[in-house]
């Protein structure tokens, strides 16, 4: 009985690769060994997921499009997945149908020669496929030799056959004997389907490669022909997501248009509306435009009953401040002319006089900054004119300096002329405002410095020059948490910087509505040891 080759080193008795054994001879990474028990370095501890940066959300429209991407994706892995294996299949079963007829035909009576191999007689006949394999099966159950078709004709049949080799002979012998198709790997010739005869004394296999290279072009073109696809669907979906989402960029760009409308001082006029076409109930789109349009209406009627409100609380103050100055002035003249009359009144009396004085004097200095304020809110213009802020700084300084000579007073004046448009007398008392706000609010020894700045920057398109005046002194700051509010009106500060008589808390809140009036901005950075007020006018 022939014995089966010996099979080559890593490969298991079939033929096939076997499992390899582990040697511990070749060179690897160590494991770590269990470690010594001692005391742990201390360190920080995870107690939570690792962070991440954030991550780049995409629009709608692009997720509109990926998500109908891939699933026409999905859809053609799903259909290309099922043909594939359907053909496979089809294929398949032709092929063992040849077989069956092939293992019959090779059993049919021929001269019986016991020299020869039946089987390899059968293999060497005309009509067979170019691979087909044959053997012969020793008494012993082994398949013994066998040969492989290498040519559908050829003049003498010994020519078209080329014999297996002992791995090939192997992997036959693997096969189970039920008389049915199986698959089965020959190294080197590839896979097969092998089928034993009924009376298990031959085999016979035909090659896979013809199923195999015609499954291979499928999947190839199904791959081309859906990765096509999903570029064309991807372009269409973009367009037709585009076309749908157009109502939607239009209730967002009404939107938009709403946020930039000034709404939170002067007229309010709110008169945006999304479309009537993107404005119908019957689409998601216009469900959105329909509320965006009441929402809108609710707030333009907010917006108007609280400008009614302003309005009327505006119109009281003015009126209140212009009626008051009479009955103030008149208290003030029968005070003073008390004083000046020809009887002596006692030390009560005059000490009640002057305080009525004062008072009445106190009082009409906040009526006369109320009804400033109720004309700015107005709108009535100012005077226009060409003024020069360097008089007027040093005049400021001067009167500042009369009303408070235990403070240290400095000026700093531009060689050329600062030059702006607008009111004189109002820019006076800004100026007058923020140095009274720093010799009121800082102690006595303080250094004040008033600086003009003129033309800082240059001019250019878009870009206008500019006139700088600030304010600066060393006192103790202004508190961190009345910072953001300190030129709202009657905003008073802690006590180290209130006033003894008392703050109406109205100077800062003018200087704002004068500096907005011509067109400027005010602004103020304050740190213990330094305080800057600064103001910002567009020049001449």
């Amino acid at each position: 009985m022939p014995s089966v080759p010996p099979s080559a080193p890593g490969e298991g008795p079939t033929g096939r690769p076997g499992p390899r054994r582990p040697d511990s001879r070749r060179p690897g990474p160590r494991r770590p060994g269990p470690r010594r028990p001692g005391p742990r370095r201390p360190g920080p501890r995870r107690t939570g997921p690792r962070l991440r940066g954030p991550r780049r959300r995409w629009s709608l429209r692009t997720r509109l499009v990926v998500s109908a991407v891939a699933l026409i994706a999905v859809v053609g892995a799903v259909i290309g997945t099922v043909t594939t294996i359907a053909l496979h299949s089809y294929l398949q079963g032709q092929l063992d149908s040849q077989l069956r007829e092939s293992v019959v035909r090779s059993q049919a009576p021929r001269p019986h020669d016991p020299m020869r191999n039946q089987s390899l007689d059968f293999v060497a006949m005309g009509g067979l496929p170019i691979g087909t394999v044959g053997a012969r099966v020793a008494p012993g159950g082994l398949v013994e030799d066998g040969a492989r078709n290498n040519a559908s004709t050829s003049r003498l049949p010994g020519e078209r056959l080329d014999p297996l080799t002992g791995h090939q002979i192997a992997a036959l012998n693997s096969v189970p004997r039920d008389g049915a198709p199986h698959t089965a790997e020959l190294p080197g010739l590839g896979d097969y389907r092998v089928q034993f005869t009924g009376d298990g004394a031959a085999v016979l296999g035909l090659p896979l490669w013809s199923v195999d290279n015609t499954v291979g072009t499928l999947v190839l073109v199904e791959a081309c022909v859906t990765v096509a696809g999903l570029i064309a669907a991807g372009i269409a979906g973009a367009a037709m997501v585009g076309i749908a989402l157009r109502p939607l960029h239009r209730v967002a760009a009404t939107a938009t248009r709403v946020s930039e409308l000034p709404l939170h001082q002067g007229e309010v006029a709110l008169h945006v509306r999304v479309p009537e076409a993107e404005a119908d109930a019957r689409t998601e789109v216009g469900q959105v435009g329909a509320a965006l349009n009441r929402m809108l209406g609710h707030v333009g009627s907010a917006l108007s009953a609280r400008q009614e409100s302003e309005t009327r609380v505006r119109r009281f103050v003015a009126d209140a401040s212009h009626e008051l100055r009479t009955p103030l002035a008149s208290i003030r003249g029968y005070a003073e002319l008390t004083r000046r009359g020809r009887e002596l009144p006692g030390p009560e009396t005059r000490h009640a006089l002057g305080r009525i004085e004062s008072e009445a004097e106190r009082m009409t200095g906040l009526v006369e900054d109320l009804l400033l304020l109720a004309r700015l809110d107005s709108g009535r213009p100012l005077a226009c004119e060409s003024t020069d802020l360097s008089p007027l700084a040093v005049d400021a300084v001067s009167d500042a300096r009369v009303a408070g000579p235990g403070h240290r007073w400095r000026l700093e004046l531009p060689k050329d002329p600062a030059l702006v448009l607008g009111d004189g007398d109002r820019l006076h008392q800004v100026l007058a405002n923020l140095l009274a706000n720093a010799r009121t609010h800082t102690p006595e020894g303080t250094t004040v410095t008033a600086r003009v700045v003129a033309a800082a920057g240059t001019a250019q398109p878009g870009r206008p020059a500019v006139v700088r005046l600030e304010v600066q002194d060393d006192g103790p700051g202004i508190p961190p948490d009345l910072l953001p509010r300190v030129f709202e009106r009657f905003a008073r500060g802690d006590a180290s910087r209130s006033r003894a008589a008392g703050s109406t808390g109205l100077g800062l809140a003018i200087v704002q509505a004068v500096v907005a009036a011509h067109g400027g901005t005010v602004a103020v950075e304050s740190v213990p040891g330094r305080t800057v007020f600064g103001v910002t006018l567009p020049a001449a």
